[in-house]
């Protein structure tokens, strides 16, 4: 199967800042395995998906309020059951946060079941992605 790259967009509100009157961590959080999730989701049924373990989230600059932010997201390797998205957040022209999530496909009992997904790279930002993937563990 080859990557498709999903995409969702936030306007930054009051609501949304820290302390700091920039973007709050929990709130970029919540959003980031969101977009992990739909992602993951399109591949399977979304009742068959859980978050196993977010590897990272580094900010390379603060985000402000009225800014709008771009996530892109996209299952990048696939195990037996689980399934690793990659996930990148943007602000303007500018990469704010990167990281990959891994999810696990489960039965109604909350097990681990094979999905028979296969994702295939096909261009070398992929396939760059996908090494990264594999490194996780």
């Amino acid at each position: 199967m080859d990557v498709t790259t999903f995409v969702s967009h936030h306007l930054i509100k009051s609501e949304d800042l820290n302390h700091h009157g920039t973007l709050y961590a929990g709130r970029s959080a919540e959003w980031f395995v969101e977009a992990g999730f739909t992602a993951a989701a399109s591949l399977t049924k979304p009742d068959n998906i859980v978050c196993m373990q977010i590897h990272g989230m580094c900010f390379t600059r603060p985000v402000r309020r009225g800014e709008i932010v771009r996530y892109e997201s996209k299952v990048i390797h696939t195990g037996r059951s689980r399934m690793v998205t990659y996930i990148c957040m943007v602000a303007g022209d500018s990469l704010v946060v990167e990281g990959f999530i891994t999810f696990v496909h489960v039965n109604s009992e909350g097990k681990s079941m094979p999905h028979g997904i296969v994702i295939v790279p096909t261009n070398d930002l992929d396939k760059e992605l996908q090494e990264r993937a594999k490194a996780l563990g």
